[in-house]
């Protein structure tokens, strides 16, 4: 079953307008968030970047939407996929209303809720092969670091990385500059030094990157910067790893003719399945 407008459906009946905005100009966003137990990871912080993302994109953000509201609607939809006691994915969907052209008629949305079934806790992978998308840039601006639904790079990214055999891709901006994987945020490290790209540079501002930013911060063994990549860097470093909420960490184990080590994302993983499944 999913969720639209508050109403439980079966997915065969869950249908919506062929006009929604979401689809005639990509006027949405969306949360992927990770449950555990019926209990949603870091609920909060997904919450409030999609009213930050709703607000930004000037829309109407219904008086019910609440976080208990939320959070309720979750929960039930879990039971009633019987996913409540399991590691399940979460998905809340919002579009604006249909109407307009490129200027909408109407500044209020509709949403969806869906959800389906995780295999388990946080693991790493035995290998990923990577390679730079040079076809299109993702643009350094706010629209950039929001969840919407217009993903045209990375959607291209992930046929390309089909295409070539690759098992994900990085992505550049404008200046050429390493932003981010097609599905998650980068992070590097050189010796005890890590980076990730800032904000500013285009990159997602993803809730599992400022997580791990901020766990890093707590080591004493690392010392975590905020920094642009540039691709001669990916050459010289000791380890490169993404992160996303429903993967949590996972290593690139090699880029062209470079291999690299996992010792810090098999560490950062074992902190995340200590922290929210144990």
């Amino acid at each position: 079953m999913v969720i639209i407008n508050r109403e439980f459906l079966e997915e065969q009946n869950a249908v919506i307008p062929y006009d929604n905005r979401g689809t005639f100009y990509g006027d949405g966003v969306f949360e992927t968030l990770r449950c555990f137990n019926a209990k949603s990871l870091l609920f909060e912080e997904h919450y409030f970047r999609l009213m930050s993302s709703m607000r930004i994109l000037r829309m109407d953000i219904p008086a019910f939407f609440t976080p208990e509201f939320l959070e309720d609607s979750i929960l039930e939809l879990l039971s009633k996929n019987d996913l409540h006691k399991n590691h399940a994915r979460i998905r809340i969907s919002v579009w604006r209303k249909s109407g307009g052209w490129y200027a909408p008629n109407d500044l209020s949305v509709n949403y969806s809720i869906s959800c389906s079934l995780l295999e388990g806790a946080f693991s790493n992978v035995s290998k990923k092969e990577i390679d730079l998308f040079k076809d299109h840039f993702v643009y350094a601006s706010m629209l950039s670091t929001l969840k919407t639904t217009n993903k045209a790079v990375n959607v291209l990214a992930g046929i390309y990385a089909s295409e070539n055999e690759y098992d994900d891709l990085l992505l550049l901006n404008q200046n050429k500059m390493v932003v981010e994987a097609i599905s998650g945020n980068l992070f590097l490290r050189n010796g005890d030094q890590i980076k990730t790209p800032p904000i500013d540079d285009g990159c997602l501002n993803g809730i599992m990157r400022t997580y791990i930013i901020n766990q890093l911060k707590k080591m004493l063994n690392y010392h975590i910067v905020e920094e642009t990549i540039t691709p001669f860097e990916l050459q010289r470093a000791d380890e490169i790893f993404t992160t996303n909420m429903i993967k949590g960490v996972q290593s690139i184990t090699q880029y062209r003719k470079k291999s690299y080590t996992k010792e810090t994302a098999n560490e950062l993983i074992a902190l995340l399945n200590e922290s929210f499944f144990d």
